[in-house]
């Protein structure tokens, strides 16, 4: 059997895709490895998704646009992408199930945000622990919030936080923040941000939400523990690119490089969302990427012809 496209990813830039694409009439199928919905499921409120009803959640949200997928004929797959190869049709697709055949395919992997890799993080997480303060900081407001990181996307978002929040302490594991100098002086001015450095979060503790932490300190092992709403994390992300390595081309942090169009290095292969380098991370722009990558793919199939 030959599709059409073969969507890799099944977040809400792979949803999206499948929308537009099937709506193009084509032959379409989304491998959702894991289930749908990307990092977005793990976000308990969407607030900052145009017409998103009230309350809504990640998994709702998502679980609708795959509703929609399937009232257009999107097929879905559990089945775990390994490789393509390059074919005079298009390019066969090797999965742990066996190959796949199609003429294009779409890349939307997403990204995954890099954990601290303490007791607790994962059983809160989406109970008060964030990665994304402009996803969730409005949940915050008049509460305390730790912000883990020191780089310039930890104090950007601590500053955001100041928005909502009634005190923020940054945690950072060495004695100085590495962040801009300009981004470093606003934190430090700002009277509702406190620090924590030289230091690292040993456990985050809660029941069904964040209540307090456990802060160790690096230099003299003391532990303490501070009464905390909220932790937000921002160590960095990582792209989920691993299967592309050689084929696709990424940046210096391993992002897919796409032109404007969603274009990838080799015709016939898009990506959109967050696995691709952009500026903005959001649900709003994985699905304006998804749409752009299939009227692009339904363009390049016409050509073909």
């Amino acid at each position: 059997m030959m599709y059409d496209v073969i969507i890799v990813g099944s977040g809400p830039a792979g949803l999206s895709a499948g929308i537009y694409a099937a709506r193009g009439a084509l032959k379409v199928l989304i491998m959702e490895k894991g289930g749908i919905g990307g990092q977005i499921a793990t976000s308990w409120e969407i607030e900052n998704y145009p017409g998103a009803p009230a309350h809504s959640t990640g998994p709702g949200l998502t679980e609708r646009m795959r509703d929609q997928c399937v009232e257009f004929g999107v097929e879905f797959s559990m089945h775990t992408y390994l490789s393509n190869e390059q074919t005079p049709q298009g390019f066969t697709v090797q999965t742990d199930a066996g190959e796949l055949k199609t003429q294009t395919m779409i890349m939307a992997t997403g990204a995954e945000p890099r954990m601290i890799g303490c007791k607790g993080e994962r059983e809160l997480r989406g109970m008060g622990v964030s990665y994304c303060a402009t996803c969730d900081a409005n949940f915050f407001k008049g509460l305390k919030v730790a912000v883990i990181g020191g780089g310039d996307t930890a104090l950007e978002e601590a500053l955001y936080l100041t928005k909502f929040a009634d005190e923020i302490t940054i945690i950072h594991r060495r004695d100085e923040l590495r962040g801009a100098k300009i981004l470093q002086k606003r934190v430090i001015d700002n009277p509702k941000i406190k620090f924590l450095l030289s230091s690292v979060i040993a456990e985050i503790k809660g029941n069904d939400m964040v209540e307090s932490i456990i802060v160790k300190n690096v230099r003299t092992e003391e532990l303490s523990e501070v009464p905390m709403d909220g932790v937000f994390v921002f160590v960095g992300q990582k792209p989920n690119t691993e299967a592309f390595v050689g084929t696709l081309q990424r940046d210096a942090r391993d992002y897919l490089i796409t032109d404007e169009e969603m274009r990838t290095n080799i015709p016939g292969i898009f990506a959109a969302g967050d696995v691709r380098k952009k500026s903005l991370r959001q649900v709003v722009t994985a699905t304006s990427d998804g749409a752009i990558a299939a009227v692009n793919v339904i363009k390049f199939i016409e050509d073909l012809k």
